[in-house]
């Protein structure tokens, strides 16, 4: 029998050897109230954190008692978030008075690394996280959640071989507060140099006050300081509540007027000022991108922000929620063909399909243009779709006529989206292909309409 969270054995270095069913691994981080640590699942053979609080507060006490409202509210999203940008709960255990929970593991740092002046990220990087926070923070005050704690420690980031934010990832819902329980919620919970007005109040929350908070986030991150600094938490806190953040214009180079209006409209101190919603937040973050109101690090980089809000566009996604449109982000190939460039021949034998997400293509049977295809249409799902390798040869020549961007999935790359995304894309293609048997049938004056 393995030993549990609160009896376990003991290394050399005072680590547990197991916790629960997991197998400690090292210890991650120590907090006020819990401590972090990497485990191995070894039934599903995969590393998870566990966030175990400590046996000290585990209850008894005022400490204790708050630890384990925090522990209840963050248990009571187990498994209710699924979003490529928020850490998944995987499991709550309440384990004798000391509980703990198993997160899924991110291995990296926070963004709170990147809040020093000598580490200061790019800031086409820092609006790009910050689009991918806000999306992911619009998903969950969806589910009835504000997180009240969105501060830099708690949003994880994945790291390239550069050392460098690959993503990121939303964590730490101990201090959320639920829109739709009926149980007494603790208030003024959070980080006072991210807090809004109202938060520190004590006044009612919405959606604005985590945007807020957001945009104090990447003031820090784009200033290489907080936006509020003073001798004391009363001194700040009167800052807060009374001042407006100073411009970021001059405190480091390539900051426009448009990122410096844009932090600071979600900072403004009454939320009525702010941005209304989640919707006009990540809008006015994913315009900076594409717009290039930021100073671009790679130039004619397409950015996941930029892809996002393209397939939103696309017919073919429309019936795709944001969970399934990141998933097409991050899977499938994106390709760029210019014109006269040829996708399909005729006679070829093929396994991939493409949906136009811009420009055009023409088709043509024995040489002759049968069809021009624009923004939202998919060639080559035929062959994809065919039950059987007679079936998968090009029966046309697909050229492109406009220069092209298109997202592209091989049967090996649509393995690996989730069943709800392959649904969307299974009734994506029928809606095409209903189209096209109408469009034909009309061609053909063919008496009977097919809607």
């Amino acid at each position: 029998m393995l030993p549990d969270a609160q009896t376990p054995h003991q290394t050399q270095t005072n680590l547990p050897v197991y916790i629960g069913n997991y197998k400690v691994l090292r210890r991650l981080g120590e907090g006020a109230t819990s401590d972090v640590f990497l485990a191995l699942d070894e039934f599903r053979q995969r590393e998870v954190a566990i966030k175990r609080s400590h046996a000290r507060t585990a209850g008894g006490s005022p400490q204790g008692d708050l630890s384990l409202r925090f522990f209840a509210a963050e248990a009571a999203l187990a498994r209710r978030l699924q979003h490529p940008n928020v850490v998944q709960i995987l499991d709550a255990v309440p384990d004798h008075g000391v509980p703990y929970l198993v997160l899924e593991y991110v291995p990296g740092a926070t963004l709170k690394d990147f809040c020093r002046a000598d580490r200061l990220l790019p800031l086409d990087q820092i609006v790009e996280l910050g689009f991918k926070c806000a999306m992911a923070l619009s998903y969950v005050f969806r589910q009835g959640l504000i997180h009240r704690d969105v501060k830099p420690a708690n949003l994880l980031v994945p790291l390239d071989a550069e050392g460098r934010p690959s993503d990121v990832k939303v964590s730490d819902f101990g201090s959320s507060f639920d829109l739709h329980s009926d149980s007494t919620q603790v208030h003024r919970v959070g980080s006072l140099a991210y807090m809004a007005p109202e938060q520190i109040e004590g006044s009612d929350l919405d959606c604005r006050t985590d945007i807020y908070a957001l945009g104090a986030v990447l003031y820090h991150l784009v200033a290489g300081r907080a936006p509020f600094d003073a001798p004391s938490q009363t001194a700040l806190m009167h800052k807060i509540q009374t001042e407006a953040p100073a411009s970021l214009l001059g405190s480091r180079g390539g900051v426009t007027a448009a990122l410096d209006a844009v932090i600071l409209k979600a900072m403004s101190g009454q939320a009525a000022d702010r941005y209304a919603d989640w919707e006009s937040f990540s809008r006015a973050l994913s315009s900076l991108a594409s717009g290039e109101l930021v100073p671009q690090t790679k130039l004619y980089e397409v950015k996941d922000s930029q892809r996002f809000n393209m397939l939103r566009e696309l017919a073919f996604f429309n019936k795709f929620g944001d969970v399934e449109l990141w998933e097409v982000v991050r899977r499938a190939r994106w390709r760029r063909y210019p014109p006269g460039q040829m996708i399909y021949k005729a006679g070829h034998e093929g396994n991939n399909f493409h949906i136009i997400a811009q420009g055009e293509v023409e088709v043509f049977r024995d040489g002759t243009l049968v069809a021009s295809l624009g923004e939202g249409n998919s060639v080559g799902e035929l062959a994809y779709l065919a039950p059987n390798p007679a079936l998968r040869s090009h029966s046309a020549d697909v050229r492109v006529s406009q220069a092209c961007t298109t997202v592209s999935f091989t049967p090996e790359s649509m393995a690996q989206l989730s069943n709800e995304c392959r649904h969307r894309f299974d009734r994506g293609f029928i809606e095409i292909l209903v189209r096209r048997l109408h469009a034909a049938h009309e061609a053909m004056a063919h008496p009977r309409r097919i809607m």
